[in-house]
């Protein structure tokens, strides 16, 4: 029974990827802050200021998967809030960097998350992977990230980079916050609307994991994106669609949502369109590729 490593396990993508895993027969372990070894998923204890892992997690290790990082949208962009975001994203790449040279981690690979937040603001332009990173603090963030993942790639280890773009779940993420209003009847989108989302389900970036663990073709970086992204008013009017019930869709208009949320509204109003060819000519098949179809699964599912 291969056993995989996780840290951000308890996450949203990493909750519903351990829970597949597990479906599939492995062994699933998490990296926490706190050890507990009587969780559903053992959790051993890490701490990226001290530089420790729990050894104990580290036996036997087939794979490991890092999707640990400070949310991007919580709260306002401080200088303090920009470097959490960084640290916890580049530091915990460098623990499990240090394990691997020492030895005590041997595992067959490691498949890092990313983000398509990597390109930047880049209008009605299609992004690859061979793309160059876009400007500004997200693009920044998720650079020294992946520069952090490649130290690990000069190892020697297969190491996969997966940009993944808006998460749809009605457990977390981008959709439960744009769909907030609509128990009262509204709905709203941002700015003009035409900004590019990338979205992918679910199930299909946790299985997308799984699928750049399992396969050994696989190294650098790949988008985990749907085919298909919407424009960012196309994507509340489908979520008016999949909804049971009445909702009246209306702009927001772009200067009240850089008033309210400065710099942080970049993570709403910019324009990110982003191609899946790369990891789909690897074999991967999405099984949401459509966005309506992925939203009626979504609102009609208990995970």
């Amino acid at each position: 029974m291969p056993t995989v490593l996780i840290g951000g396990g308890t996450g949203l993508v990493g909750n519903r990827m351990s829970q597949i895993l597990k479906a599939k027969g492995y062994e699933v372990r998490h990296l926490s802050r706190t050890r507990n070894l009587d969780a559903e998923f053992p959790a051993y204890h890490w701490d990226t200021k001290k530089m420790i892992i729990d050894e104990d997690a580290l036996e036997n290790v087939d794979y490991v998967v890092n999707l640990a990082g400070a949310g991007i949208a919580e709260k306002r962009w401080t200088e303090a809030r920009k470097k959490l975001i960084i640290d916890s994203r580049t530091k915990t790449t460098d623990l499990i960097r240090q394990y691997l040279e020492s030895g005590a981690l041997k595992p067959k690979a490691f498949i890092s998350a990313s983000a398509v937040g990597y390109y930047g603001n880049r209008g009605n332009d299609l992004m690859t992977e061979d793309d160059a990173p876009g400007d500004g603090f997200l693009s920044q963030s998720v650079i020294l990230w992946e520069d952090a993942v490649k130290m690990i790639e000069d190892t020697g280890l297969r190491t996969v980079r997966l940009r993944t773009g808006i998460v749809l779940s009605k457990q977390g993420g981008a959709m439960p916050e744009l769909m907030k209003t609509f128990p009262i009847g509204v709905g709203a989108y941002f700015g003009n609307g035409k900004a590019y989302y990338s979205w992918v389900h679910i199930d299909d970036i946790a299985n997308l994991h799984i699928y750049a663990m399992e396969n050994e073709n696989l190294h650098g970086a790949y988008n985990g994106v749907a085919p298909n992204p919407a424009q960012m008013k196309e994507m509340v009017m489908q979520m008016k669609e999949a909804y049971s019930g009445p909702v009246l869709v209306m702009p927001a208009p772009e200067f009240g949502i850089k008033l309210a949320f400065g710099e942080l509204s970049h993570t709403v109003l910019d324009s990110t369109r982003v191609s899946s060819k790369k990891i789909e000519k690897a074999g991967f098949e999405f099984k949401f590729p459509e966005l309506l179809p992925a939203l009626k699964d979504i609102m009609t599912r208990e995970v």
